[in-house]
């Protein structure tokens, strides 16, 4: 066996590198002319919403770690301040790649297919007075401006939200000579205004609610004159600290930490790209940020707001096609779905199956008199939750019924504080999970008797219980009726209320006990046969590859001759295609239409192949600082289809795959003289009826 160290710091990708690498891939689908022209801008959308959320998560950890003189290292053995000083030089580049794409492509694009957003250089005379009786009657009044002086210190800055700085010339109402305000834009009004159609001489007009307050910002100094107005925003830390073993209440002290987010340590500044020199280091300064944390912008300082624009225009053709999701025909013959669980499991493939059998699964027990309790895990639902209303149902109708919530589910933990509230009081019993880990599982569990005996049915995921992701993300869901997968999950809903040991289960791997060792084991197993000169291959899909045990044994199994695909949608940290350790490695990620989320692994097992679905991604946090549930896909008809549309299908795109670099960047795979492959289309074709894009 080659002696090649596998902790050599070279064989590692940095992770706040490679999530940024994932970013540029979005953004690249926006300026994809094949694509629907609204879905493009709603790419360049989700990239800024992206960056905003890698700023006060990520850029907020290591800026922690150089204030407090961390010197911890990653595998790649950079060190905090220079995987800092790293991630500006290319988050700069990228700021600057997604205002080229909006400006000079998406704007373009938008005015040719009569969608415009009027620049106040563009407004007729009409549109003019329309726009100041909008801000008259709309904007004004909930308008606060703050001049600055000893008595009006400078404001509390909330996060993400829009501002404006202000330069003033002239005397104020008390005689003194002006200087600087503040102007907050309300969080109340919309970002973005349909033109009303009699004012409007294209399609769809749209005008910003910064360029009317812009227009207007002396109407709101009446006897100065504004002689420079200019936007900005600032991310600020978002990230919660609790001390989990210094409280006694995780709800209250939640409660306690949540306001203090808005205006936590500033991370970036985001200005006008015209805004003077002196006005931005007058920013920096008083957020106490360094001129590396300015981003100066050309056009809007938050992209992500113009997603209103999808939503208001209605244009069908400028957006990807509508599908209606299958219903698996089993279930269409069984008006039970208890009674067609008895004819083996039912696999839910997301978005391309509909998510309708696990809300009438919820539903039908509920409204079943034979089912005694019900137990489910929930970390992000969404408003006006059917799952949610179901359970509170249940709950009324006397059934016993346990949800354990995650209340650090992050940037949900308002949601789902509310939810656990009104789950209560309609007399469930409801956990907030195990201190120190996130209950990330996806688990209900459903207690049914039938004759003399109980019965438990379940529905195991790899994604949430949100309806509305369901038809934007891939993911499996498993309902099954198995009486060893229906024990164990009992087991782990035990350990999660009773907090006792759920001792060895017969079926399902979990995180933080034994998933871990398990992938290890199975990925050791392929080596053997490999070393033996028998086949042996490992496929994984998941979203981030970052578990450094993980990634050494796959280097090892590399060097073995285990072939080894990884389709990773968002970070990878190994690097495939290095002599004598990764040249077996190939690594894609497939960025499309659909949010690929999906976790699968497959080992091929000497021939007997298994499959495995799983809501855990192979990075540190979920495989021993979570709970996860990793579950076997056991009917052969049903892993065949898991492999075939799941794996291999994804391993033949050649449309929306990146294939990553030995180098860490990554290469767009393009069909040349091949037919073009979409994973996507292949899953959707295999589930009727068509999806069209």
């Amino acid at each position: 066996m080659d002696t090649t160290d596998l902790k050599n710091p070279t064989l590692y990708i940095n992770r706040e590198l490679s999530l940024l690498e994932f970013n540029r891939r979005v953004i690249e689908q926006a300026k994809d002319e094949n694509l629907p022209l609204l879905e493009r801008l709603r790419f360049l959308c989700i990239a800024s919403t992206n960056l905003d959320e890698f700023f006060e998560i990520r850029v907020a950890g290591l800026k922690q770690q150089v204030k407090y003189g961390s010197t911890q290292t990653g595998p790649d053995n950079l060190s905090p301040t220079e995987v800092l000083t790293r991630v500006s030089e290319t988050a700069h580049r990228f700021v600057e790649e997604q205002y080229s794409v909006w400006n000079d492509l998406i704007i373009p694009a938008m005015a040719k297919d009569k969608i415009r957003l009027l620049r106040r250089a563009q407004w007729k005379p009409l549109l003019s007075r329309w726009v100041h009786r909008y801000f008259k009657d709309e904007v004004l009044p909930v308008l606060s401006p703050i001049g600055l002086d000893p008595a009006h210190p400078f404001p509390k800055v909330q996060n993400k939200n829009l501002y404006f700085i202000i330069s003033l010339d002239g005397k104020d109402a008390f005689g003194r000579d002006s200087g600087l305000a503040i102007v907050q834009a309300p969080r109340s009004l919309p970002r973005v205004i349909p033109v009303p159609a009699k004012y409007s001489d294209g399609s769809h007009d749209f005008v910003m609610l910064s360029s009317i307050i812009h227009a207007h910002v002396s109407d709101l100094f009446p006897g100065m004159n504004a002689t420079g107005c200019y936007q900005f925003k600032v991310t600020r830390d978002s990230d919660l600290f609790i001390d989990d073993e210094e409280i006694d209440d995780l709800l209250r002290a939640l409660e306690g930490e949540l306001p203090s987010r808005r205006f936590s340590d500033a991370v970036r500044l985001e200005v006008a790209d015209n805004c003077p020199d002196n006005l931005s280091n007058f920013l920096l300064q008083k957020f106490e940020l360094q001129p590396s944390d300015l981003y100066q912008v050309a056009g809007p300082v938050n992209l992500g707001r113009l997603l209103a624009i999808c939503d208001l225009v209605d244009r069908p053709e400028l957006k990807f096609a509508g599908f209606t999701p299958e219903i698996p025909k089993r279930l269409l013959k069984n008006t039970s779905i208890f009674d067609a669980l008895h004819n083996g499991d039912i696999l839910l493939h997301h978005p391309f199956q509909s998510f309708a059998p696990v809300i009438d699964f919820l539903r039908q027990a509920a409204a079943d008199p034979n089912v005694l309790s019900i137990k489910q895990t929930l970390y992000r639902t969404g408003v006006n939750s059917a799952v949610v209303e179901i359970l509170k149902i249940a709950a009324r109708a006397g059934k016993e019924v346990t949800v354990v919530i995650e209340l650090r589910a992050r940037f949900d933990e308002e949601a789902n504080i509310e939810l656990a509230s009104e789950l209560q009081q309609a007399g469930a019993h409801v956990v907030y999970g195990v201190v120190n880990y996130k209950t990330h599982a996806k688990m209900i569990l459903v207690v049914r008797r039938e004759g003399r005996t109980l019965r438990r049915y379940v529905h195991l995921g790899t994604g949430n219980y949100h309806a509305r992701t369901s038809r934007l993300y891939t993911d499996y869901g498993l309902l099954s009726c198995d009486k060893a997968i229906g024990e164990d999950v009992n087991k782990l809903f035990h350990q999660l209320t009773g907090l006792g040991r759920a001792g060895k289960l017969k079926k399902l791997l979990q995180s933080p006990f034994t998933l871990h060792k398990g992938i290890l084991n199975h990925i050791e197993k392929e080596i053997s046969a490999a070393s033996h000169g028998k086949k042996a291959w490992i496929i994984a899909k998941m979203n981030a590859l970052v578990d450094p045990e993980i990634i050494a044994a796959l280097y090892k199994a590399s060097q073995a001759g285990v072939k080894i695909d990884l389709i990773i949608r968002g970070v990878c940290c190994l690097r495939p295609g290095i002599k004598d350790v990764s040249e077996n490695i190939s690594v894609r990620s497939i960025v499309g239409r659909f949010l690929e989320h999906t976790r699968v692994y497959y080992f091929h097992n000497g021939g007997n192949e298994l499959v495995f679905c799983s809501s855990a991604d192979w990075m540190t946090r979920n495989l021993h600082y979570r709970v996860e549930v990793c579950f076997p896909i056991e009917e052969k008809r049903t892993s065949d289809t898991v492999i075939e549309y799941g794996l291999l299908s994804y391993l033949s795109d050649n449309t929306q795959a990146w294939i990553l670099q030995s180098d860490g960047s990554y290469k767009r795979s393009k069909p040349g003289t091949s037919k073009p492959r979409s994973a996507s289309r292949n899953a959707a074709a295999e589930l009727r009826p068509p999806l069209s894009q």
